[in-house]
């Protein structure tokens, strides 16, 4: 069954969890954190490390090299592209991908040059970037040009991210087809359907940093320096590298460099021919796993303590990004901020529960152990106690039982308010007395005290302690109660009697979870009561068992022998000890408590 303060923290637990998972939701709803998990992204692409491209993928780039061995001035005449084209094709390259603007109608020489090249081909496809409402791309004077050509266009265009970064390959743009997909029919003979495609394009499964694939030189190909069998078979995309040419573009892999278009148009071009081997999750997995993540913590905080708690949680978000990362590696895109945000929202929530509630807990604890003990030593038994426990534990101890002489017959004959009042005046001077002397008050029966020295904080010197608290009583503080009754017109004041005795005991909290008191039980309980009782009827107000006397520093002068008495409950007789004169000096400062 659980008590009260467990269903308070169990409302409290749920309700973090309840608000970490709505605000997760909604942050993942409003893709509030897009930047952020493309950074995680780019990242994965980091811990993965670079790939082995296929050697049939080649970028042939239009580099410084190329202006230096070919001495001419971009744009290129398009009979030099042409050129290019009747290389690739000899050399038996299965599609000639050419990443290279021919919007604009130059010299007709020129321009057949090139549409006579592609033509014999085949196997061309053109770049696009301005395309009409209707589709038709404006290349080579549009779709009459490239039937000339038996070319296709594809649109070069990429959907960049935040920051211009190209992340995504998509199926068509302005509807007609993107580069890599019309590369990719070209290649391969087969239809690829837009249904392969989520919806703002799919990941481009890059190989690695720029320059992964491999490239060479337009103008060693121009030349035929290139080997045949480095270019048979092969998807080869042909663009501008040079840094002059402006052609470069931030990418997952490309770090602090930049990647060229053409490089890009291979990694699309190989992901598509691959069939798109980057997933991204669908919306139901993502939801499932910032559920599972935001309730990581609170379900952990209703059973584990704080410290343990964070411990799992920064296990489980490790465990989370090893899972993520080991995901992308099948192939699958997961997101990972929001659920990781889920899970630090819940941590933290979870870790102010625990935080609120214990310190609830510690100022009950205060409240009720500072009802029994003085306030210096409040704050130890706190700490010693670990939270409010049901149990004890056996110390060696000295125990006080006191009562009043007669006090029966005095409030038999007084309104039940006086002898109240008479009672909370006596107690709170006795209490100051064992309080000072660092006692434990453990209860009040009636008239009678009960305390102890030495539990729930151990001292070395307890009976010293609890002689000091019983002069004090019997002395001063007596002294001042009898003289506030008789100030009140109550009588002439009252005697007391008080036993010592020391021994094993057992000390400790007793109750249910509603409630707890601080007790004790033991032999030596029992037996300081029948000590105490044993004071009626003699002149001692005073009786200190032979147990106690033992712990006393020796040479004493302020007690005296008195007998050895019988005590109910005990097979042999207790010797017992008394003051030797009246108590009525200053109380001697105690010791300090141990």
């Amino acid at each position: 069954m659980i008590h009260g303060r467990g269903r308070i923290r169990l409302l409290l637990l749920g309700a973090v969890a309840l608000a970490t998972v709505a605000i997760a939701l909604a942050a993942y709803a409003g893709d509030v954190f897009q930047q952020p998990e493309l950074d995680t992204v780019d990242a994965r692409f980091t811990v993965r490390g670079e790939q082995t491209p296929p050697k049939n993928l080649v970028v042939v780039a239009i580099d410084d090299k190329t202006f230096d061995d070919l001495n001419l001035q971009w744009p290129f005449p398009r009979s030099v592209h042409g050129r290019l084209i009747d290389r690739l094709r000899s050399a038996g390259a299965r599609v000639i991908a050419y990443d290279v603007q021919f919007s604009e109608p130059t010299e007709d020489a020129e321009d057949n040059a090139l549409i006579d090249a592609a033509a014999r081909s085949g196997r061309v496809v053109l770049a696009a970037t301005e395309v009409a409402d209707d589709g038709e791309p404006g290349v080579l004077g549009g779709r009459e040009g490239l039937a000339a050509a038996r070319a296709r266009a594809g649109n070069t265009n990429f959907g960049a991210d935040p920051g211009a970064v190209v992340r995504r390959v998509v199926y068509e743009r302005d509807r007609l087809d993107s580069f890599a997909v019309a590369a990719t029919e070209v290649a391969g003979g087969r239809p690829v359907r837009r249904s392969e495609f989520p919806e703002g394009g799919a990941p481009i499964d890059y190989f690695g940093p720029p320059g992964t694939v491999r490239h060479v030189s337009f103008s060693d190909v121009l030349r035929g320096r290139v080997p045949r069998r480095a270019l048979e078979g092969a998807t080869v995309v042909v663009g501008a590298t040079a840094p002059t040419l402006q052609d470069l573009h931030p990418t997952p892999t490309s770090g602090d460099e930049l990647m060229s278009g053409p490089e890009i148009q291979a990694n699309a071009i190989s992901t598509v021919t691959r069939g798109l081997p980057l997933a991204t999750s669908s919306t139901a997995l993502d939801l499932i796993l910032i559920v599972l993540l935001g309730l990581a913590a609170p379900l952990a905080g209703a059973r584990l303590r704080p410290l343990t708690t964070f411990a799992a949680a920064v296990a489980v978000g490790a465990l989370f990004l090893v899972a993520a990362q080991l995901a992308f590696g099948a192939g699958l895109v997961v997101p990972v901020v929001v659920p990781l945000l889920a899970l630090v929202m819940g941590a933290v929530g979870t870790l102010a529960v625990s935080y609120v509630t214990t310190a609830y807990e510690r100022e009950r604890v205060r409240d009720l152990f500072a009802r029994f003990v003085p306030d210096r030593v409040v704050d130890d038994v706190i700490e010693r106690a670990d939270g409010l426990r049901l149990g004890g534990e056996e110390s060696e101890c000295t125990v006080l039982f006191s009562d009043i002489r007669g006090f029966t017959t005095f409030s038999e004959s007084r309104p039940p308010a006086l002898v109240i009042e008479v009672l909370n005046r006596y107690h709170s001077l006795m209490g100051e007395a064992i309080f000072g002397s660092g006692g434990t008050l453990v209860s009040y029966i009636g008239d009678g005290i009960i305390a102890v020295f030495g539990a729930p904080i151990a001292q070395p010197d307890h009976a010293e302690h609890a002689l000091t608290a019983a002069r004090s009583m019997l002395g001063p503080k007596l002294a001042e109660f009898n003289e506030w009754l008789s100030e009140q017109g109550h009588g002439d004041g009252f005697r007391m009697g008080v036993g010592l005795n020391s021994g094993p005991v057992v000390a400790g909290n007793i109750g249910s979870e509603r409630r707890v008191e601080y007790t004790l039980i033991g032999d030596t309980v029992n037996t300081a009561s029948r000590i105490e009782g044993l004071t009626k009827g003699t002149p001692h107000q005073l009786f200190v068992s032979e147990s106690t006397h033992q712990l006393l520093d020796e040479g004493r002068e302020d007690l005296v022998y008195v007998d050895e008495l019988e005590v109910r409950g005990r097979e042999r007789a207790v010797k017992l000890w008394s003051l030797k004169e009246p108590v009525d000096e200053a109380t001697p400062e105690p010791a300090a408590v141990g």
